[in-house]
């Protein structure tokens, strides 16, 4: 009988490990308990927030008046059930059973020895035990026990479904996170706390508890009275009427303001400390309902200017930096910043580069970073763009080869720039000019729209000269590649142009808004 139960057993975990749709419903239960990246699981928060709120109101009405019969119905069968459900689940999910006897019964089979259902049940029964005597597996439990109303003790425990809520809050839950980690600090003030005032209503009740103050009959009333002076409360039903209760008084109060004060650089060091994290995952919360997203990687020199262009075009931005100063230089710059190390693929893991993100810009001062975030991007994303920038041209070619569409050298684009000035200067002024928009004239990029005047039509059918315009520039795409071109400079009048291609022109920016507004105005024009 025993050698069939296990025969029995192992197969089902074998079949549990192999089944793809167990893992998925199981993970899809996992994701919408425990995972807060999971799009679903607040909408889950919601509904148990509201279902806790509900008990919790009807459980308090309860108290001093009867509750309409389907309210108690609902409290007594619909809350409890939902409770109950999601206790089991959160008890199913924390591990996985059928690993434990995989990994048992190919342990004995290695060894050549007996397979143990001791061991494998008492592996998993730790496993399990170990989430029921978690603290919020408690509250779980105890929140299920006021719908038992046959038990009148058993409502108290109707403050559990409150506390409840706190695995729904995520501020809640970072504030007790934050706390946690001072708890030998607060650890050690609760006792030295503690010890003191055992002492004071001891001391309190031998000077005045012999029917000196007819309001401490007791230890007890000698303890709640060192309470409520410790915590500065003084709530004036106990005072000290001799000498010596009264000068205990004063050490009492005097230890109370010490002990809150203490108590409050805690919290103020925990925050502190935990500030950086707080902004991280705060901006991460941002950045996950953006689309579009341009991460600008480093802000040196570089970075700052990519960044103020990219804002100033209406782009959406993230810079990712990992120096402190540089953080807080973008943060007064007004930029949404993470301090992160972007050459991490956790970092853009976190950002779910595959969705969210539309370029990365790898800026950093050091080409050998700029490499190992390029890698990394491009592992995670075949079809971000990448622009990275590089000092040598030994490290342009590793670039290209690890993934980055475009590449920016800053000393090779002095340099040329340096030559056009000493050889054209007035030619060197206008394209400065137009680099820093120093004048109204610029340079941009217009797609042809699929369905506009352009698409099917050739360059020399559209007086660009009329528009004010000068076009530089044919971008077709090629066909292997969605984000390759291929550029035709100042192309001939018989170039065709298509839906997809971009035109590279020149102009003032009144020009080029009226041209793009033509473009549009075509399409509307057409689809009519």
């Amino acid at each position: 009988m025993k050698e069939l139960f296990v025969k029995y057993l192992v197969t089902l975990s074998y079949f549990l490990e192999g089944s793809t749709r167990y893992k998925r419903f199981k993970g899809f239960f996992d994701d919408l308990l425990n995972n807060d990246d999971y799009p679903y699981k607040k909408y889950f928060d919601l509904f148990m927030v509201f279902i806790i709120l509900s008990s919790v109101i009807i459980l308090v009405i309860d108290v001093r008046e009867h509750v309409a019969y389907w309210l108690e119905w609902y409290d007594l069968y619909v809350v409890t059930v939902i409770f109950i459900v999601e206790y089991i689940l959160r008890l199913w999910v924390y591990g996985d059973i059928h690993k434990i006897v995989i990994a048992h019964y190919e342990e004995a089979e290695f060894f050549e020895k007996p397979f143990s259902l001791k061991k494998v049940f008492s592996e998993i029964f730790a496993l399990k035990w170990e989430y029921i005597t978690s603290v919020p597996a408690i509250i779980d439990l105890i929140a299920i026990l006021p719908s038992y109303r046959e038990i009148r003790v058993l409502r108290v425990f109707v403050l559990f479904r409150a506390f409840k809520m706190l695995r729904y809050s995520k501020s809640l839950l970072q504030f007790f996170e934050i706390l946690r980690n001072k708890k030998i600090e607060l650890y050690a003030l609760f006792l030295l706390l503690s010890f003191f005032t055992l002492i004071a209503s001891m001391m309190i009740y031998v000077f005045e508890g012999a029917g000196q103050n007819p309001n401490i009959n007791s230890l007890f009333d000698a303890i709640y009275w060192a309470v409520v002076t410790v915590t500065t409360v003084g709530y004036g039903d106990i005072t000290p009427v001799t000498t010596e209760g009264r000068f205990i008084s004063i050490l009492v109060i005097i230890t109370g303001l010490g002990a809150i004060t203490f108590l409050t650089s805690i919290i103020v060091s925990a925050f502190g400390e935990k500030l950086p994290e707080i902004k991280q995952t705060r901006v991460l919360n941002q950045v996950a309902k953006t689309r579009d997203l341009n991460l600008v990687c480093g802000y040196g020199k570089i970075g700052q200017i990519v960044s103020d262009k990219l804002r100033a075009q209406g782009e959406k931005l993230l810079v990712i930096e990992n120096d402190p100063e540089k953080v807080k230089k973008a943060e007064l710059d007004g930029h949404k910043v993470l301090e992160a190390d972007a050459t991490k693929s956790d970092t853009l893991m976190k950002l779910n580069i595959s969705r969210n993100v539309k370029s990365v810009l790898a800026v950093t001062h050091d080409d050998i970073i700029n490499v190992f975030i390029t890698i990394n991007a491009r592992s995670l994303c075949s079809d971000v763009e990448i622009i990275a920038r590089c000092s040598e041209k030994s490290v342009a070619t590793k670039l290209k080869l690890a993934g980055a569409n475009h590449l920016i050298m800053p000393e090779e684009i002095a340099g040329l720039l340096g030559a056009v000035y000493i050889g054209q200067p007035v030619a060197f002024d206008a394209l400065q000019a137009i680099l820093t928009r120093k004048k109204s004239a610029r340079i941009d990029e217009v797609e042809v729209k699929r369905g506009s005047f352009l698409d099917g039509a050739k360059v020399g059918d559209f007086d660009f000269t009329a528009a004010r315009l000068v076009l530089l520039a044919v971008l077709k795409p090629l066909a292997s590649e969605k984000t390759s071109h291929y550029v035709i400079f100042n192309p001939p009048e018989d170039t065709e142009l298509h839906a997809h291609d971009i035109l590279v022109v020149m102009g003032y920016n009144v020009s080029i808004a009226d041209f793009k507004g033509r473009m549009e105005q075509s399409v509307r024009y057409k689809k009519d």
